[in-house]
């Protein structure tokens, strides 16, 4: 289509790929609502589960941990639960972003700024 005109073609290719990527980048964007991750802390007494987004959907509590002399603990296993979650969510968040990025020709581990 674009042979006779020199580097025209192969910037043509480029466009077409960016924009492509761009559409992925999107769609892997809402998927990230709807993909979960479970966090865990107290060898599975509290469990928090976040979108890969990192929005916290859900806490799960053992009733075993409810004694109001560990309030203090019970308060750091949730915490513990939630960062375990997000950071599950951040690290999934990558994975996906790289399988995107290793299907454009790019390195995997490429840092994108979406």
């Amino acid at each position: 289509m674009l042979k006779g005109l020199g580097g025209l073609g192969d910037m043509a290719k480029m466009m077409k790929a960016a924009q492509e990527m761009q559409t992925k980048m999107a769609q892997l964007h809402e998927e990230m609502h709807n993909l979960t991750v479970t966090g865990e802390s107290g060898a599975g007494l509290v469990k928090a589960v976040c979108t890969c987004k990192g929005e916290l959907k859900s806490l799960d509590i053992d009733p075993s941990i409810f004694n109001s002399d560990d309030k203090e603990v019970v308060e750091d296993l949730i915490l513990a639960a939630i960062k375990d979650a997000q950071g599950k969510a951040s690290e999934r968040a990558k994975e996906e972003m790289g399988k995107i990025t290793e299907s454009m020709g790019l390195p995997k581990d490429m840092d994108l700024p979406f």
